[in-house]
């Protein structure tokens, strides 16, 4: 077979200690001339910011009707809450390009909140109980009934303040260009596309076997208010008091990522099948229509109106938390596993990103050039099948990381042995070298082994990741957390305020605005069948286009 890009190939300078397979499938990329592909991945990001007001507490204002319908917008929405705004940038090829997409998203939000500020920090300041929490709203529509109603279920379930966290989600595809290729050295007969699924879900296990280091480096959730636990007290005991606002736990990473936060006790059994795409919709198919005695107890329609969408363990796909997600763009009316089934892994959805509180974007370019060469890593080594062990080994780690990641002398457990946390980040790192090296290939910056030098940096010093100055900053400063937040997201909205906006923008935008209005009202217009009837199509569906 021509190989689709002739290039001088490019030679790994250095003996790496990898897998031999992962070396090996690595340069037979660059001796074939597929360099160029490796870096032409895309890469988009989608950012949760709670709205709160001058005096650090959650607004109770809907969603600023000047951005637009949060039900059609294509890149400002609502996540829980309308007081919690989600930006969604494009997929660009350069970070820069998605990075100064999101900027622009905040510039112009800013010119529309008034004096209300969005929280730079992953954990919500300012609430007041569940009650404080606007749960968001989308209109008429049966679509818009259906995404009101989910967050309702949630609300009985978990309780609102849990949905109330905001976080980062790194959205990334490997170039199309590069799959053929992939294919090719593999030699075998499979479908293009039903390779690049069974790729992806490789990837994933990796990424969940590995998963830790993202939260041990860019955790940034340390400490949490008193408040927070308002409507679930018991929680308070095992934490330590920072001060008499604050508790925290001293070696945490990330308790958005802990049991109080992204954790459930009713998804605590459900062992999710990431070893085929057929294994992973079934799997998340028979949680969805599987009955959970809890939920039956709060019952689907009460008093005439819906509490949940149904009462199994999960109403819909989305409700399960997961580090990653195999995603696909899914059409009007589509479920997300009908779309993967008919389609295939489009993307991975990372979602284990706290907000940087030290970043206006809450993100920046060197962590996501190592969560992009970090991806790929996972994509060329070996990924062997997950078994029930596997699962369980990796939600422990996972949750001693979030929870004292950067205690000295950590165990976590690889493979049912016990490995200290800074020896097998360690390990990470080199396998991670050569791949930092080819998307670093004539590129005089060095971007990517920049950011990995960066993170070595954080393994050795552990007070250097952002969690670790969170609280030193809270120490300073004198400040618990909801106050330190606060001045740092003030600081934050001067810096957009601050920037030169291009009018040209602020023209898109409002046209979007504009175009996302009468998109909803075309939708509600069109609603023919009662909601009990399109919630029935829903589930008994894979596809309800013409519900």
């Amino acid at each position: 077979m021509t190989p689709l890009y002739t290039h001088q190939p490019v030679k790994l300078t250095r003996t790496f200690n990898l897998n031999a397979r992962n070396l090996h499938r690595l340069q037979q990329l660059l001796n074939n001339g597929y360099q160029p592909f490796l870096t032409q991945g895309f890469k988009g990001i989608e950012k949760e910011s709670l709205r709160i007001n001058p005096k650090g507490i959650i607004s109770q204002t809907p969603h600023p009707e000047a951005l637009g319908s949060a039900l059609t917008h294509p890149y400002i929405t609502t996540d829980y809450s309308e007081a919690l705004l989600e930006f969604i940038t494009p997929p660009f090829v350069d970070i820069k390009e998605t990075l100064t997409f999101l900027q622009n998203i905040h510039q112009f939000v800013y010119q529309h909140l008034d004096d209300e500020i969005l929280l730079a920090s992953s954990m919500p300041c300012g609430i007041d109980g569940d009650k404080s929490i606007p749960i968001a709203e989308y209109g008429t529509s049966n679509i818009g009934q259906m995404k009101h109603i989910y967050r309702r279920g949630l609300a009985y379930r978990y309780g609102r303040t849990m949905q109330a966290i905001a976080g980062i989600h790194f959205n990334y595809s490997v170039s199309e260009k590069l799959w053929p290729a992939l294919l090719e050295m593999e030699n075998r007969s499979i479908a293009l596309h039903d390779f690049i699924s069974e790729s992806y879900f490789g990837a994933i296990r990796n990424f969940l076997r590995q998963g830790w280091l993202i939260l041990y480096l860019f955790g940034a959730s340390p400490a949490i208010c008193k408040a927070f636990f308002k409507s679930r007290p018991h929680l308070m005991e095992q934490f330590e008091e920072f001060d008499s606002c604050t508790l925290y736990h001293p070696y945490a990473t990330t308790l958005r990522m802990s049991d109080i936060g992204y954790k459930s006790k009713s998804q605590a059994s459900l062992a999710i099948n990431y070893n085929s795409l057929d294994g992973y919709v079934e799997s998340l198919g028979k949680a969805i229509a599987t009955p959970y005695p809890d939920y039956q107890k709060i019952g689907v329609v009460v008093g005439g109106e819906y509490r949940q969408l149904n009462s199994n363990i999960l109403q819909i796909e989305n409700e399960f938390y997961s580090l990653i997600r195999p995603k696909q763009i899914a059409k009007s009316c589509e479920k997300p596993t009908h779309a993967l089934k008919e389609r295939g892994v489009r993307y991975l959805e990372v979602r284990s990103l706290d907000l940087n509180l030290f970043e206006p974007l809450g993100i920046d370019e060197s962590c996501a050039n190592f969560l992009e060469a970090f991806l790929l890593t996972c994509l060329f080594q070996d990924s062997p099948p997950n078994t029930v062990a596997d699962y369980s080994e990796n939600n422990l780690n996972q949750l001693a990381v979030a929870n004292e990641g950067r205690k000295p002398g950590l165990i976590l457990q690889k493979q049912g042995k016990k490995i200290n946390l800074q020896d097998w980040a360690n390990d990470i790192f080199e396998c991670m070298e050569p791949v930092c090296a080819a998307l670093d290939h004539n590129n005089d910056l060095k971007p990517y082994s920049k950011s990995l030098a960066e993170q070595k940096q954080k393994v050795e010093n552990p007070d250097l990741t952002p969690s670790a100055r969170i609280l030193a900053g809270m120490k300073k400063t004198h400040l618990p957390f909801a106050p330190y937040a606060l001045k740092i997201s003030k600081q934050h909205k001067q810096f957009f305020k601050n920037l030169p906006f291009d009018p040209q923008l602020v023209e898109d935008f409002k046209k979007h605005t504009d175009e996302s209005f009468a998109t909803q009202k075309s939708i509600e217009a069109f609603d023919y069948n009662s909601f009990p009837d399109f919630l029935k199509c829903y589930f008994s569906r894979s596809q309800f286009a013409d519900c």
